[in-house]
């Protein structure tokens, strides 16, 4: 074999080594989801989204009295996230879940830590005031509404479904399919996160 044929192979070789496909862009890259907030953490203190700032985010909106489907939810992100962990710990450590309460009234940080530390020792859970809360949801395009009050003055909170993987800019990036379980949260976790 000639040095020009063997020169030839190796550029030829060579040439797929970095001309790997470009990353496909996220689904909700570009959407006005998300934005500057203050609410109030499970110790009390205010966390801002700067506070999460160059942290990969899963972003949850829902209420700790929920019947069935809040704690279902969480329970997945946080299992999606534990098997996403078990995978591949140094990216799994970039996320926070965070779980923001549309019900503040009942929703205190002593509730809301009792809540998330049940699913995950990350998982952040946020409160504030009804004015706050309507506007992160409404940043989010959250819906949410108070139900009709029982005979024993309890009630359910009507809300959208959606948990959304915000990137360290704060950036919306992809819906997380927390109603289709652990192994689909894991997945769309791994495909995004870096």
């Amino acid at each position: 074999m000639n040095i020009r044929a063997l020169l030839a192979g190796a550029a030829l070789a060579l040439s797929g080594c970095g001309a790997a496909e470009p990353p496909e862009a996220p689904p909700l890259a570009g959407a006005r989801i998300g934005g500057p907030f203050a609410l109030t953490g499970e110790d009390g203190r205010t966390v801002t989204d700067r506070d999460l700032a160059g942290k990969w985010r899963v972003m949850y909106f829902g209420y700790t009295f929920c019947p069935d489907i809040c704690p279902t939810d969480a329970q997945n992100i946080a299992a999606g996230l534990k098997r996403f962990e078990a995978e591949d710990a140094a990216r799994a450590a970039k996320i926070t879940p965070v779980f923001v309460t549309i019900d503040p009234a009942r929703d205190t940080p002593d509730v809301l830590a009792r809540f998330t530390d049940a699913f995950h020792p990350r998982m952040l859970g946020l409160t504030g005031s009804a004015e706050a809360i309507g506007q992160i949801a409404k940043a989010y395009a959250v819906y949410y509404a108070k139900g009709e009050a029982s005979p024993g003055g309890g009630y359910l909170m009507d809300h959208s479904r959606q948990s959304y993987l915000m990137d360290p800019q704060g950036r919306p990036v992809a819906l997380i399919p927390q109603d289709k379980g652990a192994d689909a949260v894991a997945a769309e976790l791994e495909r995004w996160v870096r």
